[in-house]
């Protein structure tokens, strides 16, 4: 039950801390739910599981045991179930058993859907909670900022680009040549949003035009650490949340906000709900689950779909910060497009878009090659990185022999030239010890000159 309501697009909360959380509903009508769904989800959940305490249904479904109580009764008056046992603690400590009418009706039912587990939100409880947390209310200075980046070295008018684009919670496109950190800035943005941008709640799962669509995935989720609904739970201090009132609804799972990347991978049918025709649910696709989040496209341009073809799929969602999904029926519904999107490419944007998408990203930092004097930096950060010896004449050499003669210097390169004389003197069992003819054999190596 969300009882706060979105203003102009914008979330209310001021980026510090936690949103809001959604309350615990008090009845069947706060859940969003019908008897008849709840009948369902109660049959096929000890169907699956078997005998089942009260105490255990409230739990895994994720409601308060009030709210499940009259659908326990409904089910008993059907003979649907049975009690098996129980203590003086009361209706919550019976245990209930499906009766042969009742296994009857939970395999016609699983034969329209099998999901078990937590029962879905409504699909407007689930709209306003993403709208409250969304990324445009994350407060982003740059002492935090620069705390994510200091593993790199970018330039000043660079980090001052990027700081704006974080705080508008919009769209970013990140461009360049390769090799010179386009993916590690953007991962930063990430790791920026994920540590420092706050906490939120996606649900497990909501409902959408009467279809469950799964939400919550652990694969890109990550649960905040002392979650009450991540560690298991005593009897007591079980029994005591589910009978209170005002406590924190547990089909809302509390998060970091998530960091989703894709990159030649992304074809458009990933971006679509996935139906399991066998289990007649769905899961939701890999942008909404970023909501709240990053979305990061790499290799922008790469993908098994065109950009045109991606783009012209984006093209409004961007613009007006929600998509549309279709079901298998063919119904639509609309859903938040609430997320940090970035788009990285060293291919040139003028061969991947027009004007109008472009219009549509607000921010656009292009990274080019570095100068001598950030790439002596980064060289000098990786010697320092892999426990070498300074020396300043495996840079000169670098630049005589490549650099001045025309041979873009990458941020990279560094990198790989330092861990190529890495290995070549744990090859010959000798101490890491840069020298110059070390980053010749190196280079000779590593740098194509066809």
């Amino acid at each position: 039950m969300i009882a706060t309501q979105q203003k102009n697009g914008l979330a209310e909360w001021d980026g510090a801390g936690l949103p809001e959380a959604p309350t615990a509903p008090d009845s069947l009508k706060e859940a969003g739910l019908t008897l008849s769904f709840l009948n369902d989800l109660v049959l096929r959940m000890l169907y699956v599981n078997g005998s089942m305490l009260g105490l255990d249904l409230a739990r895994f479904l994720c409601l308060p045991f009030k709210v499940i109580e009259e659908s326990l009764k409904f089910l008993k008056d059907e003979k649907c179930i049975e009690v098996a046992g129980g203590d003086l603690i009361g209706r919550v400590s019976y245990r209930f058993n499906l009766t042969e009418l009742g296994r009857k009706r939970a395999q016609e039912s699983m034969k329209l859907c099998t999901y078990v587990g937590p029962a879905p939100v409504p699909l407007d409880d689930y709209i306003e909670q993403t709208y409250r947390q969304a990324v445009t209310g994350i407060g982003c200075s740059p002492e935090p900022l620069r705390a994510v980046f200091s593993h790199l070295v970018i330039k000043e008018d660079m980090f001052n680009a990027i700081g704006p684009a974080i705080v508008s919670g919009r769209s970013v496109f990140i461009y360049g040549p390769p090799g010179n950190g386009k993916t590690s800035i953007a991962r930063s943005i990430g790791d920026f949003m994920n540590n420092a941008g706050g906490e939120i709640y996606v649900p497990y799962c909501f409902l959408a035009e009467n279809s469950i669509i799964t939400l919550f995935d652990q694969a890109v989720h990550q649960r905040v650490d002392g979650d009450a609904h991540e560690r298991l739970e005593d009897n007591e201090a079980t029994i005591r949340r589910l009978l209170n009132t005002g406590t924190i609804d547990a089909r809302w799972v509390r998060i970091r906000r998530p960091v989703i990347i894709t990159g030649g991978e992304l074809n458009l049918g990933m971006l679509d709900l996935r139906f399991n025709s066998d289990a007649n649910f769905y899961q939701a696709p890999l942008h909404i689950k970023a909501n709240g989040g990053v979305f990061l496209i790499d290799d922008f341009g790469r993908q098994l779909c065109s950009p045109k073809e991606l783009l012209n799929r984006w093209i409004l969602p961007l613009e007006d910060r929600h998509d549309f999904l279709s079901l298998a029926s063919g119904k639509k519904f609309e859903v938040p497009f609430e997320q940090l999107i970035i788009f990285s490419t060293n291919l040139d944007p003028r061969d991947l878009v027009d004007d109008a998408f472009l219009r549509r990203i607000r921010h656009k930092v292009g990274i080019d090659a570095p100068p001598r004097d950030i790439y002596e930096r980064i060289f000098n950060n990786m010697v320092k990185r892999l426990g070498m010896n300074p020396c300043p004449e495996a840079i000169d050499f670098l630049y005589e022999r490549y650099y001045d003669q025309g041979r873009n210097p990458r941020a990279s390169d560094a990198r790989d030239l330092l861990e190529i004389v890495q290995s070549i003197c744990r090859f010959r069992r000798q101490p890491v010890h840069l020298t110059r003819e070390l980053i010749v054999e190196s280079a000779q190596s590593f740098i194509n000159e066809f």
